[in-house]
């Protein structure tokens, strides 16, 4: 520590022993500011002597910010300044995040690298309104802390964290904030978009939403989920209600089809028992070896609500139509096709050439590479 530190340490034991208010700010601020100069520099040793002072600092100045404005605003300037600091002292941080007044907790709630997931899950939970929207403005949460936050139950937190990209959602979270936006149409526009949106939950989105919000989504939507989002809107408007297989591991799958193939077992009759059984990631890995692709490129087209795109491999395995259906209705746990949409998937597919076929999917295995 220099001795200009050195110097300050004993102007802060003399500020608390003289118990002024107006020597408590000064002595705080010139703290703050001897930190901020040489933050990188300091060893941890010399970050909790830091954390020690200012943590007693902020304890006298919090008193007398009950009623005195100039205390708030000096407490909010110290957050300000600290919040962005990567070495900040912790406990002060902590400190400063549980203020109840917003304009001090603010600033560390939202950017303070300091603030692990615990403490953010605890402010979530006991802090109100103000406190939870500074923390979904951060800009990385773990699913823990989104999961504290949306169990409050405000629109207005909800809405920001589903704008937020850095803020990661689990299934249950995403599904309070779908659930919110059957009422709120800026909040479904901003859920709708997410790349993360679980399928099931953006379909129970759509099924709900005016065709004000449908028509957003899609002017919103990012290229890669334009597709998706349209034949979602397809398929609630015409009221498909098959509920979609879903995604799961592959590696037993893949070790099984191996196997079949290797003692000459694997043909078309095996995947038509598979997709009949809707036995989905055997229907799909059968389809990558007898199509000569791999999961990797045909699992995103057993996702896909549209059939074109998984007629490809069915062709360029040469797979009968009768086998092809299957195919294409293992893709769903329950229900079946209509008999207008196979009609047009088989005329599609009655003009498909395998050689064609071949050379798409080769094409969309370097892509996926």
């Amino acid at each position: 520590m220099t001795k200009a530190g050195l110097s300050i340490i004993d102007e802060v034991e003399s500020a608390i022993r003289m118990g002024s208010p107006e020597k408590g700010l000064e002595t705080a601020r010139r703290v703050t500011e001897l930190f901020l100069c040489s933050a990188g520099n300091f060893d941890d040793e010399q970050i909790a002597l830091f954390d020690d002072v200012l943590a007693r600092l902020i304890g006298t100045i919090e008193l007398r910010a009950i009623a005195d404005m100039g205390a708030r605003v000096a407490l909010a300037e110290i957050s300000a300044q600290l919040a962005p600091i990567a070495q900040a002292p912790p406990s002060v941080i902590r400190r400063l995040a549980n203020n109840d007044e917003i304009r001090i907790a603010g600033p560390v709630l939202q950017e303070s690298a300091r603030l692990d997931d615990g403490e953010l899950v605890k402010i979530a939970s006991s802090k109100g309104e103000p406190h939870l929207l500074a923390v979904a403005g951060r800009w990385w949460l773990k699913e823990i802390v989104t999961d504290a936050l949306l169990a409050r139950r405000y629109p207005s937190v909800s809405r920001r964290l589903a704008a937020n990209p850095g803020a990661r959602v689990s299934g249950g979270g995403f599904a309070i904030i779908v659930g919110q936006a059957e009422s709120d149409p800026e909040l479904a526009v901003s859920v709708g978009v997410r790349v993360d949106l679980p399928s099931e939950l953006r379909r129970q989105l759509l099924r709900s939403a005016t065709d004000a919000v449908r028509t957003r989504l899609l002017s919103r939507a990012p290229p890669h989920l334009f597709e998706e989002i349209q034949s979602a809107i397809a398929a609630v408007t015409i009221g498909v209600e098959r509920e979609m297989s879903g995604v799961r591991d592959f590696e037993g799958a893949k070790r099984a089809i191996a196997n079949l193939k290797a003692t000459g077992q694997l043909d078309e009759a095996t995947l038509f028992g598979f997709a009949g059984q809707r036995r989905y990631e055997e229907t799909v890995a059968a389809l990558a070896a007898l199509s000569g692709s791999t999961i990797e490129v045909i699992r995103p087209l057993m996702q896909s609500l549209r059939e074109d795109g998984l007629l490809v491999p069915c062709k360029a395995a040469q797979l009968s139509w009768e086998t092809t259906v299957a195919v294409l209705e293992s893709r769903f746990a329950t229900g079946a096709m209509k008999p207008a949409d196979i009609a047009t998937a088989q005329g599609h597919y009655a003009r498909m050439t395998a050689e064609n076929a071949k050379r798409t999917l080769r094409f969309w295995q370097v892509r996926a590479l």
